[in-house]
């Protein structure tokens, strides 16, 4: 299953610059299928998150207290005291629910397993690329320091020169000053 890449507002490498950002995630497109795309799956993770929400409780609550007092008041003598029929919903209802749930967390952990791996693969490429980057810097310092030894050098050697060139026109000053007079 290819990964869906949303492009940037017309440049030439948006495709490319979108499709980089999942380039993590491609080795985990085939995970896909378990983590969404069938029904059933989808389903309990819907029923199973409901489970959780203080809707359900207060609901779930309100409806036993309503069954219980109905059948102690006598208004209604379909589940009597020991409230066999109430305890066989409870029963049905964990003996559903539990592997609804397990579904659930194993489906969530799978997703937190593949995004750890992705997160991990795109932390250890920035490892890399730093690493790479910090060699670079590191070959053009030295390359800097050489150019600099070298320039050190050739500003010694015209110092020389000068000093050579000054002293030879100054011999050549004092020699035609000499034979001139």
């Amino acid at each position: 299953m290819a990964i869906p890449a949303t492009p940037l507002p017309h440049t030439p490498e948006s495709h490319t610059v979108s499709r980089h950002h999942f380039r993590f995630h491609a080795p985990h497109a085939h995970l896909a299928p378990v983590f969404g795309s069938d029904w059933f799956g989808v389903k309990a993770e819907v029923f199973a998150r409901f489970f959780g929400t203080p809707l359900f409780l207060v609901t779930q609550t309100i409806i036993v207290a309503i069954c219980i007092v109905l059948n102690m008041a006598g208004v209604t003598h379909f589940d009597l005291y020991p409230f066999i029929l109430l305890n066989l919903a409870f029963s049905l209802q964990a003996a559903y629910a539990a592997p609804l749930i397990l579904l659930a967390q194993t489906r969530q952990a799978d997703r937190d397993k593949a995004h750890t791996e992705a997160d991990t693969m795109h932390r250890e490429a920035l490892a890399a690329a730093s690493a790479e980057r910090q060699a670079l810097a590191m070959q053009q310092a030295a390359q800097i320091m050489e150019l600099l030894q070298q320039n050190t050098e050739l500003t010694r050697l015209t110092q020389e020169l000068s000093q050579r060139i000054e002293v030879l026109t100054a011999e050549v000053h004092r020699r035609l000053v000499h034979d001139a007079g």
